[in-house]
C-alpha cells in the first residue's frame, strides 16, 4: 500500500436532522444508523483502510469528541485524532490537517472524507479513489468525486463538467442547492454531478491553492507551523483558531480555483443526512416500512421509519410515510414530508423542556 496515501474523515457534525437518536453529546457519527454492527464512522475508516495506510488516516472532529473516536477506534492513537476547540466550516480544519499532514510528508496525497455517508458498493470506490491518486500525485490538481444523479434532488449541491472523452473531467461550476426547476434542467443536461463533499489533492497542491486564494487563513495557521506535531500544537490551536473564518472548502477554495477536476462515481452513494435518506437504503418489510433495532406489528401502516433501542415491541396502526423514534427520554412521530423541519423541533424542544434533550 502507497506510503504517501493519507486520509482525512470529517467527523465533527452535530447532525441535528437525525435527532432523536444524534445528538450534540453523541452525533449521528457514532451511532450504527443502519444496525449493520459498525458505526458510521466505523464503516467509514474500514473503507478508507483498503486505500489508505491505517496509521494515515486521521479523524478529524472537536475536541469534545476525541475520547468518543479512540473509543470507537481502538487501533489509533491520539496522534491520529485531529481535534478542533470550535467549529469553523471545513476550510480552516482542512488548511490545518494539510499542514500537520505536509510536515509529516511532503510527498503525501490526500482524500477528504465525510464520517456519515453511505457507500454500498466499497470495491468500487476504492477503484475511483485510487485512480485519483494516481492523478494528483503526478498533476497539480484539486479533484472531487462527483456522483452521477438519479433525480432533480434539491438537497444536493451540483458540479457542472466539461464534456471531454476522458475518465477525468474538468470542473467547469459549482451551484450550490438549486430549486426543483433547475435541478431538473440540470439533470437533464447529463453533464452535471452531485457535490459529494469528497475530496483528493496532494498537500502541496491544496497548501498553493490556500495560499492563492486565502491568504489570511494560510498566514494564521502557517504561523503554528513550527509546533504542528509537537507537544505545543494544541496550545497554538487553541489561542488561534477561532480567529479563522468561517467558510467551506468549496467557497473558500473550489469555487476559485481553475484546476478543479471531477471524477464521475461509479459507486451508489447516500449522504444520509435525514431519516428519509436513512428509509431510502435500508430494506423494508411486507409493509414496506423500514425498521432498526425493533419488532414491529403493523397494520394499514406503510412506508414508514421505525427505529427504537433494544429490539422494543412497536405496534403501529394507520400511520403511512412517518418517521418514528423512540430513544429513552424521546419519542418522536413526525411526517417524513416534514423531516428538513426537525431541526426546528429540536430547538423548540430545547427551548420548552432543557437542554439535555439535544
Amino acid at each position: 500500500m502507497n506510503k504517501n496515501n493519507y486520509a482525512i474523515v470529517m467527523a465533527g457534525g452535530i447532525g441535528s436532522r437525525f435527532w432523536p437518536v444524534s445528538t450534540t453529546d453523541f452525533p449521528k457519527q457514532f451511532h450504527d444508523m443502519l444496525g449493520t454492527g459498525d458505526t458510521l464512522l466505523q464503516r467509514t475508516f474500514k473503507r478508507l483502510s483498503k486505500s489508505v495506510p491505517e496509521e494515515n488516516i486521521f479523524i478529524l472532529t472537536n475536541e469534545r469528541y476525541n475520547d468518543l473516536v479512540l473509543e470507537q477506534l481502538p487501533g489509533i492513537t491520539q496522534r491520529q485524532v485531529v481535534t478542533e476547540p470550535a467549529m469553523r466550516n471545513t476550510a480552516p480544519c482542512i488548511l490545518y490537517a494539510a499542514m500537520k499532514i505536509q510536515k509529516e510528508n511532503p510527498q503525501a496525497v490526500m482524500v477528504v472524507a465525510p464520517s456519515d455517508h453511505w457507500i454500498e458498493d466499497e470495491a468500487a470506490f476504492t477503484a475511483d479513489l485510487k485512480k485519483c491518486f494516481a492523478a494528483c500525485s503526478n498533476e497539480d490538481m484539486l479533484m472531487t468525486l462527483g456522483i452521477k444523479p438519479t433525480f432533480a434532488n434539491t438537497g444536493y449541491g451540483y458540479i457542472k463538467y466539461e464534456q471531454e472523452a476522458t475518465d477525468i473531467k474538468r470542473v467547469a461550476k459549482f451551484t450550490e442547492k438549486p430549486d426543483y426547476e433547475t435541478a431538473k434542467t440540470f439533470v437533464a443536461a447529463g453533464n452535471y454531478l452531485w457535490n459529494a463533499g469528497i475530496f483528493i489533492w496532494s498537500v502541496k497542491s491544496i497548501l498553493k491553492a490556500f495560499a492563492l486564494y486565502q491568504d489570511e487563513m494560510t498566514s494564521l495557521f502557517e504561523k503554528g507551523a513550527p509546533v504542528y506535531n509537537t507537544a505545543k500544537e494544541q496550545e497554538f490551536i487553541t489561542l488561534n483558531y477561532q480567529s479563522a473564518e468561517n467558510v467551506s472548502i468549496d467557497y473558500a477554495i473550489l469555487e476559485k480555483a481553475d484546476n478543479v477536476y471531477v471524477l464521475p462515481a461509479s459507486f451508489d452513494w447516500n449522504d444520509l443526512g435525514t431519516w428519509g435518506s436513512l428509509y431510502d437504503k435500508l430494506d423494508k418489510n411486507q409493509d414496506d416500512n423500514a425498521v432498526v433495532n425493533a419488532q414491529v406489528l403493523s397494520q394499514d401502516a406503510r412506508g414508514n421509519m421505525i427505529r427504537t433501542s433494544d429490539k422494543k415491541v412497536v405496534v403501529v396502526d394507520g400511520l403511512e410515510d412517518y418517521i418514528i423514534i423512540d430513544k429513552r427520554e424521546v419519542l418522536m412521530i413526525y411526517p417524513k414530508a416534514k423531516e428538513q423541519d426537525i431541526k426546528q423541533v429540536l430547538a423548540a424542544v430545547k427551548k420548552n423542556f432543557g437542554e439535555q434533550y439535544g
